[in-house]
């Protein structure tokens, strides 16, 4: 991504003095910084933003696997609807990194790592942007667009090192493009790592053909031999780097294993079919606000750079675009690719309306812009220790280790802990009972009692979809939209226990059905059990008898039971129209 400017801003004009007092003091790069813990904890709802989806918990019991074993699992360990069937850890090398954190401070340290990560990459994002369009206003101001996008899948799982690591790939493209092609170098310990904590590293080679492609279209393009030959000679480095990224991805521990399975879960039928992240966007998302002007703004500025042939920024926004409108889990992708291509011809819009003489009042403000920059930039732009940022993560970080997880308190942003309004927190006592042998719940629940259960109890489900695979998935919907055989599962996997929310249509079917009974109902969560098992009290809260009076009174008030409840919570987590709950989206940016 070309700037606006290749020029380097005149040495600052203060004195040594000044310069070393500005060492401590924040900058735009703090700001930016700052960002998202804005976002998480004044916007959102804190810690639990994080913990707003139940893989994490799976993922920290794969890690403490593999500690515990010395080795990556080759089976599943976690089910008892498939055990002994072949799984790979894919990830695993964030799963150890988590489980060493979780085995020394618990959840809180795995919610700060993630923080961390997060606005580690929100600074990374800022300062290459700015790089960008050489202005520091514009630069936060597409920095606050760019971090609403990426706010939409702020998880603490391990693609958030993807979003980290597209940053640094788009730093060092960035720098190689302008004349410092030796650093293209770092691309291949970067994918190397990157291979073992997350499958996004694909990504790297996204972003690399763009490169090629522009150089390979700009040399078809060229009437000029010697330019040609010029075009053609600078692919090499990036060819060469790319064929190395790509032999670096066979290190791991599953070899060739790991590309055969990102390529079939990114072209899985059943994924895009019923998975919510994979699906295209709601535009009735209040996160379009921060979507839609860069994705605008980065389609007009495409126009312009095709036409001044900047094929390669012209790839990256189209491309990602296309991506972000495909699947909703890549609006951050398309956030951090688009942002400094989107500053850069906002910049060049400004400094093109400085001489305008369409309207004097839009010359004169840009030319009032400028000036009130200039002064700013050369401060700003003074070495920094950056002070403000680290005591920024160490107030989050004390409070997030020291806040106590106390009874009934749902509402305090600093604990650490998955929501009990979301998530069956109540029932975990009856479900550790020697009378719960095998547990159905729903697939993110199924993370969840993953998390809490493992491994006295394993789960019948849960959000590993690629594990599952598309037949075993589809009878899982079945069964939650209680289809004609449905009762044919609950028997031929002898589940004894059943725990769900009162918004499925299975809920209605059970409280009806001769074979099952209600022994726990809190208005959250449902807990059946088969009738001939040993009695349990039923416990009711006045939240189920509340519900089961309106249900008497209205008989329609049940959807019908062969379609699924649908519905959204403010994590965010939508069950689609065919019933599984994995998904990005938060509803309350």
């Amino acid at each position: 991504m070309s700037g606006v400017s290749d020029r380097a801003l005149a040495p600052p004009q203060v004195t040594k003095q000044e310069a070393a007092i500005a060492r401590f003091l924040p900058s735009l790069t703090d700001i930016a910084f700052l960002l998202p813990i804005l976002f998480i904890f004044v916007k959102l709802s804190g810690a639990r933003t994080l913990l707003g989806d139940g893989d994490t918990g799976w993922h920290v019991r794969t890690g403490e696997w593999i500690l515990a074993n010395g080795r990556v699992p080759t089976v599943d360990m976690f089910s008892f609807s498939r055990p002994g069937a072949a799984w790979f850890a894919w990830e695993w090398l964030w799963d150890v990194a988590a489980a060493m954190l979780h085995q020394r401070w618990g959840m809180p340290a795995v919610v700060l790592a993630s923080v961390f990560v997060v606005c580690f990459s929100s600074a990374l994002l800022f300062r290459l942007i700015r790089r960008a369009c050489d202005n520091g206003f514009v630069a936060i101001a597409v920095t606050l667009l760019a971090t609403g996008g990426c706010a939409i899948h702020w998880l603490a799982r391990p693609h958030l090192f993807t979003l980290l690591f597209l940053t640094v790939t788009l730093h060092l493209t960035v720098r190689a493009r302008e004349g410092r092609i030796g650093l293209l170098g770092w691309l291949v310990p970067l994918t190397l790592v990157w291979t073992n904590l997350h499958g996004g590293f694909f990504v790297v080679f996204l972003v690399l053909a763009c490169y090629i492609g522009a150089d390979l279209l700009n040399a078809a393009l060229e009437s000029d031999p010697a330019l040609r030959r010029n075009y053609l000679s600078d692919l090499k480095p990036w060819l060469a780097v790319f064929a190395a990224c790509f032999a670096v991805t066979f290190v791991n521990p599953y070899g060739w294993n790991l590309h055969k399975h990102v390529i079939e879960y990114v072209t899985d039928p059943y994924q895009l079919q019923h998975i919510t992240e994979f699906q295209s966007m709601n535009f009735h998302s209040p996160v379009v606000v921060y979507f839609e002007p860069l994705m605008l703004m980065s389609i007009a500025i495409a126009f312009l750079d095709a036409r001044r042939r900047q094929f390669a920024d012209v790839f990256l926004t189209m491309g990602f675009l296309h991506m972000a409108l495909l699947a909703q889990r890549n609006l951050p992708l398309f956030a951090i690719a688009a942002s400094p291509v989107v500053a850069r011809g906002l910049m060049s819009a400004i400094q093109a309306a400085e001489g305008s003489g369409l309207a004097s009042f839009i010359g004169r403000t840009a030319r009032w812009f400028t000036r009130a920059t200039v002064s700013f930039e050369e401060t700003d732009r003074l070495p920094r220790f950056f002070v403000t940022s680290a005591l920024a993560i160490a107030l989050i970080g004390s409070l997030l280790l020291l806040t106590p997880v106390a009874p009934g308190v749902y509402d305090n942003k600093f604990v650490s802990t998955y929501d009990p309004k979301s998530y069956p927190e109540k029932v975990l006592p009856l479900l550790r009972a020697a009378e719960s042998h095998h547990i159905f719940a729903e697939d993110e629940w199924g993370d969840y009692l993953i998390y809490q259960l493992y491994p006295q109890k394993k789960v019948f489900i849960d959000g590993r979809s690629d594990f599952y695979g598309d037949a075993f998935g589809e009878r899982y919907l079945d069964l939650m939209n209680v289809h004609f055989d449905w009762q044919k599962t609950l028997d031929q996997y002898a589940i004894d226990t059943i725990v769900i929310a009162p918004r499925f249509a299975l809920a209605s079917t059970l409280k009806i059905s001769r074979d099952w009974r209600v022994v726990y109902d809190d208005g959250t969560s449902l807990v059946f059990r088969r009738n001939g098992s040993p009695k349990d009290s039923l416990v009711t809260s006045s939240e189920g008898a509340s519900r089961d009076r309106a249900t008497a009174e209205q008989n329609n008030s049940d959807r019908p039971i062969t379609q699924p409840n649908p519905r959204s919570n403010t994590r965010g987590r939508e069950i689609t129209t065919t019933g599984s709950r994995k998904g990005v989206g938060r509803t309350d940016l």
